[in-house]
């Protein structure tokens, strides 16, 4: 039997709800072995993040190829990226290595508000990996941000920027809609052909720590196991929404706490 593996590559996160952390614990959920290469370590908890400590960019590039050289990597996720000089060696390894599949989770701000890529670095982001993406998943705030415009209100305006990102040069855009507003949180999954609307209920919870980081790696994994793009967004949008559901279960730190990754388990 083959197993599945997917790479990430991101940030650590101290608290164990986001990031690196967050990114392994999904992969493990759903039955994939999780590679890693950290971009940058954060002290950080569920209030908000303290420090933040970037990895030297040519060591960053050592971890990718240590993993690329020895591991069959199926996907790819990427998330916070911290410095352009990080995207510089991010974007020149995965064109050296050519995995199947990229998930980009532009990840600028933390849950807490926190900032968690240098200002300078966007462009780097936008036109160096962006155009790697099989799919990048960026939310309200960060498909605006990535287009310097307004967040967007309503569909056609979602729609709108989807397809503006679209222009950037990844394979497909899924705008997460968890920062909306009414009692659906609706994703839409662009492409070249086609908008799919997928609705679930709006939970009420204030433990989504880690929430983008880990849908991202959800559809990742979906990819890692060999599922097309529109099923592996199907699979981890009912994940995440369950994970959601089951965060309260769990009792971590006095901030936003994070969601429960192995709810089918415990």
């Amino acid at each position: 039997m083959t197993t599945p593996v997917a790479l990430t590559i991101a940030g650590s996160d101290s608290s164990g709800g986001a990031g690196i952390q967050a990114d392994l614990k999904t992969f493990a959920a759903l039955g994939v072995y999780g590679a890693s290469a950290i971009t940058a370590l954060t002290a950080q908890n569920t209030r908000g993040v303290t420090g933040i400590h970037a990895v030297p960019a040519e060591f960053v590039t050592a971890q990718i190829d240590a993993v690329f050289s020895d591991l069959d990597v199926g996907a790819v996720k990427i998330g916070m990226v911290a410095q352009a000089a990080s995207i510089e060696a991010i974007a020149a390894a995965l064109s050296r290595w050519a995995p199947r599949h990229v998930v980009l989770d532009p990840v600028m701000v933390a849950t807490s508000g926190d900032r968690l890529l240098a200002s300078e670095a966007v462009a780097a982001l936008r036109t160096r990996l962006i155009p790697l993406a099989s799919v990048i998943t960026p939310n309200l705030p960060e498909a605006a941000a990535l287009l310097e415009e307004p967040v967007a209100e309503s569909k056609p305006e979602i729609e709108s920027q989807g397809r503006r990102l679209l222009a950037l040069g990844c394979r497909a855009v899924l705008v997460k809609g968890g920062h909306g507003e009414g009692a659906e949180s609706i994703d839409y999954l662009i492409d070249a052909d086609s908008t799919i609307a997928l609705a679930a209920p709006r939970l009420a919870t204030n433990n989504t720590h880690g929430t983008g980081c880990s849908l991202s790696s959800a559809v990742a994994a979906g990819l890692a196991r060999g599922e097309e793009l529109e099923q592996a967004v199907r699979n981890a949008k009912a994940w995440i929404s369950a994970a959601i559901g089951a965060a309260d279960r769990c009792s971590v730190g006095h901030g936003h706490g994070p969601i429960h990754h192995f709810h089918k388990f415990y």
